[in-house]
């Protein structure tokens, strides 16, 4: 398995001169927390001070993951490949096969484990996953094969049919109630616990937390859907599905995908940092699922199932 981040030199640019401090720890002067130091260069130009920096700056990784599966003693062909941000790596894909409805808990899978790639040095961006007796395995047809980029979680199916997957838990009877005065701390709560987004600024994340707003889970990842299936697969480890009585908060827009991911885990209270789209609206509203989007400050949007907002 991969690193979650990576160094590189960078020029850093300034058009006013000035350079503060960032988040991932360079400082005005040009040293690094890392005790590195930048090479400093200034020009003036008609529209004033151009500075330039040569310093060495924290990326966060994007590398692709394969997920095979298969029953136990048969073929475990390749199912999807998304690229995400190494680690929690078998949490992704129990979550990945938990949200798109082809196991339905912990009991479904025998075995989950990281596979010697083809990469040299060797990577581990392969899981194998090994179903319970009488778990169907999935299609891999093309109509049903995945493939996930950081920014789109259902690239690659080819029909509206495939897009759509039915939880089995019925949130709509979920009694779970929430202050707005807990949901608006919880984005604050989300960000300081980030580690990784810190140190790079280039992070999704999705936290789990109960009613009261305390943190039961987080994962990070450059793609959001990554983060959620990261949490819904820990869930799932842990046998603690459905997930009733919590709240979901992603640190970005509340997508179609979201909405049916965190429904599938029977999440009865999803938030979102920026907007709604109109097909999650649809969707937590067939749910009977409590959406917030624009949850900042102390301000939010409650677009279905206020009743759980108090």
């Amino acid at each position: 398995m991969g690193r979650a981040t990576d160094r590189q030199r960078v020029i850093r640019i300034s058009t006013d001169g000035a350079d503060g401090a960032r988040a991932d720890g360079a400082h005005a002067d040009g040293a690094h927390a890392d005790g590195a130091s930048a090479d400093n260069a200034s020009a003036d130009n008609a529209s004033g001070t151009v500075r330039m920096r040569t310093r060495p700056d924290t990326l966060v990784a994007e590398e692709p993951l394969e997920i095979r599966v298969g029953p136990a003693g048969g073929a475990h062909p390749p199912l999807a490949v998304t690229m995400r941000t190494p680690g929690d790596d078998l949490d992704l894909a129990v979550g990945f096969l938990l949200t798109e409805g082809i196991v339905a808990g912990a009991d479904d899978v025998v075995t989950a484990k990281l596979c010697a790639g083809t990469d040299e040095p060797n990577t581990y961006n392969v899981v194998d996953v090994t179903l319970a007796p009488g778990v169907a395995a999935p299609s891999t047809d093309l109509s049903r094969h995945f493939y996930t980029t950081s920014s789109c979680g259902i690239c690659g199916k080819a029909s509206i049919d495939a897009v759509r997957t039915r939880s089995r838990f019925t949130v709509a009877d979920d009694p779970a109630s929430v202050a707005a005065t807990t949901l608006a701390a919880l984005p604050e709560r989300l960000l300081s616990a980030q580690r990784i987004f810190a140190r790079t600024g280039g992070l999704h994340a999705a936290g789990l937390f109960d009613t009261g707003g305390d943190l039961i889970a987080l994962r990070e990842d450059v793609g959001r859907h990554n983060a959620v299936d990261k949490v819904v697969g820990w869930a799932v480890r842990e046998h603690r599905l459905p997930l009733a009585g919590h709240v979901l908060l992603v640190s970005g827009r509340a997508s179609f995908e979201l909405a049916q991911k965190a429904w599938m885990a029977g999440v009865p209270v999803l938030a979102a940092v920026s907007a709604a789209s109109t097909l999650a609206v649809s969707l937590a509203e067939e749910a009977g699922m409590t959406l917030v989007g624009f949850l900042r400050g102390s301000t939010m949007n409650v677009y279905v199932g206020a009743h759980r907002v108090c």
